[in-house]
């Protein structure tokens, strides 16, 4: 299925049950990441708790999160590419409490404000395992999700395309091959442990944002002719980035010599 971002107008109604949703409180205007003329209509998200640690073997091998990892200042702003925290080691969250939670409202609000539907911790600075979605997109409608320390562990064959854009690359849009459903374990802002499916966009959400959490940007999941297709917008991000920063672009889509596109999960 191939969308245009050209409209912007989603079908919606709220269909989400699990333990991560927060009741969504005042209005604002819609806004989006991904856009489209696509009806979208009412998802089933199936949420199992769970007992015991996620894992276990890949959860000896990573990082924790301490304290000054978690610290923050409000407002939040958007890291853009080709910020290097875009592609840092993210750590596990060990530490449910208050902060966290502030965490997650502090990133909901600048989602809102940005023109998005998805946002990770390491897009905000922040890079530990932690992001926040509402498909629909507006502050009042629709389920407000928080997954932290996900862990992808089924996805289906069937993959699919759909035109992304991101709120670390303002103004680019192109189209991504991802697989339509996941099931996922991961723990809420409480800490309990469950396991979910996704489908549809919220799967196309999830799997945006869980890439960030990898370090994987959502142009090393296109292929090369649709690379070349926004290489210039790419560029003129990393020129700005060193006009920004006085500093040398970390990377640069023009240096990259292979490009092989990766539709599921791991890197390209």
């Amino acid at each position: 299925m191939i969308v245009s971002m050209a409209s912007a107008n989603f079908v919606h109604s709220p269909c989400f049950s699990t333990k991560t949703l927060r009741p969504a409180t005042s209005s604002l205007n819609r806004f989006i990441i991904f856009s489209s003329n696509y009806s979208y209509r009412p998802l089933v998200v199936k949420a199992q708790a769970k007992r015991g640690i996620i894992q276990k073997d890949v959860l000896l091998e990573e990082e924790i999160a301490t304290p000054d990892d978690l610290k923050f200042e409000a407002p939040l702003e958007i890291v853009l590419y080709p910020d290097p925290r875009l592609r840092s080691k993210n750590k596990r969250v060990a530490t449910f409490d208050d902060n966290l939670k502030n965490l997650a409202d502090e990133m909901f609000d600048v989602m809102y404000k940005t023109d998005g539907i998805g946002l990770s911790a390491p897009q905000v600075g922040i890079n530990v395992q932690l992001m926040v979605f509402n498909p629909v997109g507006e502050r009042g409608e629709g389920e407000e999700i928080i997954l932290v320390n996900p862990k992808v562990i089924k996805y289906s064959k069937k993959v699919a395309p759909y035109t992304e854009g991101c709120l670390s690359f303002p103004g680019i849009n192109a189209d991504v091959v991802r697989p339509e459903i996941v099931k996922v374990d991961a723990q809420d802002i409480t800490g309990a442990n469950f396991t979910l499916s996704l489908s549809r966009l919220p799967s196309r959400v999830f799997q945006h944002e869980f890439d960030h959490l990898e370090g994987i940007l959502f142009f090393d999941r296109m292929s090369a002719e649709v690379v070349e297709s926004i290489r210039t917008e790419l560029m003129e991000l990393e020129q700005k980035y060193e006009d920004r920063t006085g500093l040398p672009r970390p990377e640069s889509v023009e240096t990259r010599k292979r490009w092989k596109a990766a539709a599921g999960f791991g890197k390209s």
